[in-house]
């Protein structure tokens, strides 16, 4: 069996979590390079609308001189949930773990934050109890940039 094929792909938006506009890089595995076809292979940090395993379109951008995302094709049906720590007594990392054991990957990016992939197959509601929870005990903060049809109606 052959390797899989990775491309890096820019996508520019507006981010609420920063109030600018923003660039983020995700790598994702060939599907179909002549018809622009990709599937993310990455949590984004910070794009909203889009989550891992999700088919996109991308195509190459003169003015970014990248491969550039246009449109989601086909959503994964995943989540992308970010968690921003608020207690400084709290390690990341174990936060963290909480959610690996209920199931999600997560992925880090700086100190106090981080990204959860909640996959489609998994109930939501125990994973959103857990967030509620600790953001109620002050431990953290939550957004919901993509939560898919299934999520968000459990």
């Amino acid at each position: 069996m052959a390797d899989e094929e990775y491309e890096k792909i820019l996508f520019q938006f507006h981010s609420n979590v920063l109030d600018e506009e923003t660039i983020e890089t995700m790598w994702a595995v060939v599907i179909d390079k002549e018809k622009g076809l990709y599937k993310l292979d990455n949590i984004p940090f910070y794009a909203p609308n889009v989550a891992a395993d999700d088919i996109v379109y991308a195509e190459f951008d003169e003015d970014q001189e990248r491969l550039t995302y246009r449109h989601t094709v086909e959503a994964s049906g995943n989540s992308t949930v970010q968690v921003l720590i608020l207690d400084s007594n709290a390690v990341t990392n174990e936060v963290r773990e909480v959610f690996d054991l209920l199931g999600c990957s997560s992925e880090k990016c700086g100190e106090k934050y981080f990204v959860i992939d909640v996959p489609h197959s998994l109930d939501y509601a125990a994973v959103q109890n857990k967030l509620t929870e600790l953001q109620n005990a002050g431990i953290l903060d939550y957004a919901e940039p993509c939560l898919s049809k299934k999520h968000g109606s459990e």
